[in-house]
């Protein structure tokens, strides 16, 4: 018994005409004839009532019509199934990080998927958040990793990893040093070093200076913490970044928490609606990733700290 004898049959069942099944399934009809006759040549039973004009099923053909049916929707099951796998093995993905990124879980899902699908090609690129996004929109990106000022950007899915507060951070001797806290207003008094636009950290800021009618001189601007420490530590401005960067510099720097700014700067896993079994594993490896990661406190391998970018 073959598959495609099923096929016949069930389609001069449905067509209730040989010449129609024949037409549907873009074969002679005698070639339909002679499938079906062998069919029930194995079963030892006649399906079809060939003997009035339209081909009518017996009682034994009701019955294995059912049968015919359910057989062929598990074949195509099969084979959705495994071209899906097969689709998985020889992907590509294009796969988007903030720059400077040092977000370990995302590294380890990374490497994870690569040793569970080898045979996937991934891409790696690092930009700016606000450019991953947009490209994630239009599919050039399949997911990012990236900083955010929206819990839910629009035009994509989305997974908040950490949520957590701005600091401003300023040397030994600066005339903000002794306080606990400082407001928006105060740092208006004061250049500032800071992201460039299109990170979620800088557009957290420029939200509360538009809230807070504020416009502090942004003296400096740099994509990656380090520097933008360093430069605060030499004296060129308030450097202000995510609560969890803060940490590094403690040695260095006196971190005040911004009492003013209500919204958190996010660290998100952005992705493409395209239909992929490699992305939806890519997906669940970072989901499993970030799941595992310790907490920000204290810091050990895995913490996940608010990327730069």
């Amino acid at each position: 018994m073959e598959l495609r004898q099923l096929e016949y049959f069930v389609a001069v069942a449905e067509e209730a005409s040989f010449t129609r099944a024949a037409a549907r399934v873009r074969i002679s009809q005698s070639g339909v004839s002679a499938q079906v006759r062998e069919l029930e040549r194995e079963l030892g039973a006649t399906l079809i009532d060939r003997s009035t004009r339209t081909a009518s099923l017996t009682d034994a053909g009701r019955v294995a019509l059912e049968h015919a049916r359910a057989t062929l929707a598990c074949s195509d099951a099969m084979r959705q199934a495994v071209g899906e796998v097969t689709g998985l093995v020889r992907g590509r993905l294009t796969v988007g990080m903030v720059i400077g990124c040092t977000i370990t879980p995302f590294f380890d899902a990374l490497a994870a998927f690569h040793h569970a699908y080898p045979g996937v090609e991934i891409t790696l690129l690092e930009d700016h958040s606000a450019r991953l996004l947009q490209d994630v929109r239009s599919g050039a990106v399949d997911l990012a990793l990236i900083g955010t000022a929206d819990p839910t950007p629009v035009g994509s899915n989305a997974l908040t990893i950490v949520s957590e507060p701005l600091v401003a951070l300023v040397p030994p001797g600066h005339p903000l040093a002794e306080q606990a806290t400082v407001t928006m207003a105060e740092l208006a008094d004061h250049r500032l070093v800071c992201m460039p636009e299109g990170t979620g950290i800088r557009t957290v800021l420029d939200r509360a200076c538009t809230l807070h009618r504020v416009q502090p001189t942004i003296t400096v601007q740099a994509s990656a913490a380090d520097a933008i420490a360093d430069l605060a530590v030499r004296g060129l401005g308030v450097a202000v970044l995510s609560e969890s960067m803060s940490r590094d510099y403690g040695d260095r720097l006196t971190a005040l928490p911004i009492v003013d700014i209500d919204d958190p700067a996010l660290l998100a896993l952005v992705w493409s609606g395209t239909k992929s079994p490699a992305l939806d594993r890519l997906v669940r490896c970072c989901r499993d990733a970030f799941a595992a990661a310790p907490g920000p406190d204290p810091r050990p391998r895995g913490h996940t700290p608010v990327p730069a970018g």
